[in-house]
């Protein structure tokens, strides 16, 4: 993968951060930079720690499936990209209780959002990408996409959350494709 490949999966993979953060940012209506900063950084930590511990899962099977690591790492990404548009999909509503900001209920959400990169480090040993490159790039756009996504929420609404997620969904699908193409060809 090239470097602005890898950028642009760290950004896809944060649009599901975003995403959150814009929603959370709209019903709640931060005004403070507190909440901005505990999303920011749960979202980034994770988003950094994932792909590092798919990449050591993966790692451990890529010799026995090395014929064939180019369909699982499309397989892969592309199903992430599915999913994430599929979600975009999802009508989520305001709750006025508690502050999803802190707690049990930011680190699930954080853990929520980084799932994918965890699926994504399992294609970085398949294809034997540049996995800390793609995990701290990823992490720096997450907490940094994710803390002004509760700022931006109040002003933009939630709506145009949905249009990040279903933006990173159609770029992994991509990246995917481009991966088979270029194993395919060469």
């Amino acid at each position: 993968m090239s470097v602005l490949e890898l950028m642009i999966t760290a950004t896809a993979l944060a649009m599901d951060a975003l995403a959150v953060s814009i929603g959370i940012g709209a019903c709640r209506n931060y005004h403070t930079f507190s909440p901005a900063l505990r999303m920011g950084l749960a979202c980034g930590g994770f988003q950094f720690l994932m792909p590092l511990i798919g990449w050591s899962m993966g790692i451990r099977f890529v010799r026995m499936i090395s014929d064939y690591d180019h369909w699982l790492a499309f397989f892969l990404l592309f199903a992430i990209g599915l999913k994430m548009i599929w979600e975009s999909r999802s009508e989520e509503e305001c709750r006025p209780d508690g502050d999803p900001t802190r707690g049990m209920t930011l680190l699930t959400l954080a853990l929520a959002t980084s799932i994918d990169a965890m699926a994504v480090g399992v294609s970085m040993a398949a294809i034997e990408g540049p996995v800390f490159f793609l995990a701290l790039s990823t992490g720096i756009i997450t907490a940094s996409l994710a803390g002004a996504g509760i700022l931006i929420g109040g002003r933009l609404g939630k709506g145009l959350g949905k249009y990040m997620e279903i933006s990173g969904g159609m770029v992994l699908c991509l990246i995917a494709v481009n991966i088979l193409r270029s194993h395919l060809a060469g």
